[in-house]
């Protein structure tokens, strides 16, 4: 075992519904939900409150990911879905990403059981710090654009394509650390650092830092530290992320969901002066010398020498823009398909004139224009993530 990627730490089950806008509405009329209720940050203890929390995101017009404080809420809710089953997690999606290009990685693991050793890459190495079976799976709801809900007073139209995580994921809650990881690290080009967005107890958040700090000193000197924003469970507890790790996080990648988080505003993603001053602002806080933000319209390095990351840029731009288009089962061939495509003329004229605004310090690279039949928008950011690293590695 010499993999070159090392990808840590959570992982789950995801349970992905097919979306019926009827089943959604026979609930809205069951539940009797008006318009005064919606509210993205409700607390989520029931059914009812889940519902509650779709339709507010479907009138926000954004994804989000919410905690579910009751067990249970999740799998009645799927049951009344065709669903899914398959693999979550940032590093677990990234590494079968990396997969199709013919990558393997060696993997840190919270949750086992029969589901993920079916569907993990079988030639992906792996350690999981959970001795016994378990499955706490995760809700992901995707609704495409036009999507429509009405019934009694609600009348909602999704203005584009999205997707919705909701969970009660004990293991990734605790995420328990097995220092075994370690052994993978030595020959290790690039470490992953993702999924402490679920833990909710600070003490022992800044305990698993902790670990992963003393697992650090195994990397080669050389080696990238790569971190993946989220939406934490309490948003203070990414500013521990830095306090911990800040000197040694090499690059920092964030959508541009989280990038509006960490500001506290909306961001016109095409407006080059405004993002431009966004991540000026958000170069201020996070200490890390690279900050990488991914978008359903372009992808951007912000930092010294941001132009040597084009290449990589375009690996995750292309990987997110293929599972976008094809889902899970895409193949190399539609990888290199979409590598050829041309750029969205919007994007591409952002992508041009955030790059005059900076110079070297930024480099900005357009999606590809693409009109696929069916949208897959669940896992586009880790599927980045894989693609970036992946191009990473043969830079």
């Amino acid at each position: 075992m010499n993999e070159r990627v090392a990808l840590g730490f959570g992982n789950n089950i995801d349970y992905e519904i097919a979306w019926r806008s009827d089943i959604v509405e026979a609930l809205v009329r069951q539940y009797g939900i008006g318009v005064a209720e919606l509210d993205i940050d409700t607390t989520i203890a029931s059914e009812r409150d889940l519902v509650v929390s779709i339709l507010s995101f479907l009138k926000a017009g954004f994804g989000g990911e919410r905690f579910i404080a009751a067990k249970g809420v999740i799998e009645r809710f799927a049951r009344r879905f065709e669903t899914r089953v398959t693999l979550g997690g940032t590093s677990v999606r990234a590494a079968l990403a990396m997969r199709k290009l013919g990558t393997t990685s060696a993997l840190h693991l919270v949750t086992i059981n029969d589901e993920v050793r079916r569907l993990l890459p079988r030639d992906c190495p792996y350690v999981c710090s959970n001795p016994e079976a378990g499955s706490h799976p995760h809700l992901i709801v995707q609704f495409e654009k036009g999507c429509r809900v009405r019934a009694g007073a609600i009348d909602l139209e999704v203005p584009q394509a999205e997707r919705l995580i909701y969970h009660n994921d004990t293991d990734n809650i605790v995420m328990n650390l097995n220092r075994d990881f370690g052994r993978f690290l030595a020959s290790a080009r690039v470490l992953l650092i993702s999924g402490f967005n679920a833990m909710q107890d600070e003490t022992l958040l800044a305990e698993r830092l902790d670990t992963v700090s003393t697992l650090l000193e195994r990397l080669p000197q050389e080696a990238w530290v790569f971190a993946e924003d989220a939406g934490f469970y309490d948003p203070r507890f990414s500013e521990l992320i830095f306090e911990r790790l800040g000197g040694e996080i090499d690059i920092f990648s964030l959508n541009e969901d989280e990038l509006q988080g960490h500001l506290g505003a909306r961001l016109d993603l095409l407006d080059a002066a405004q993002v431009n001053e966004a991540l000026a602002d958000l170069a201020e806080r996070l200490p890390v010398p690279l900050i990488v933000l991914h978008t359903k319209a372009w992808a951007a390095a912000y930092g010294d020498g941001a132009a040597r990351f084009a290449g990589a840029l375009r690996g995750g731009t292309t990987m997110a823009t293929t599972r976008f288009c094809f889902g899970d089962d895409f193949t190399l061939q539609d990888y290199q398909r979409i590598s050829r495509l041309p750029p969205d003329p919007a994007g591409a004229a952002f992508a041009a004139a955030l790059n005059r605004e900076r110079g070297e310090h930024v480099c900005c690279v357009p999606v590809a224009r693409v009109d696929p039949s069916t949208e897959t928008t669940v896992g586009l950011g880790d599927a980045f993530v894989g693609g970036f690293l992946h191009a990473l590695l043969d830079r």
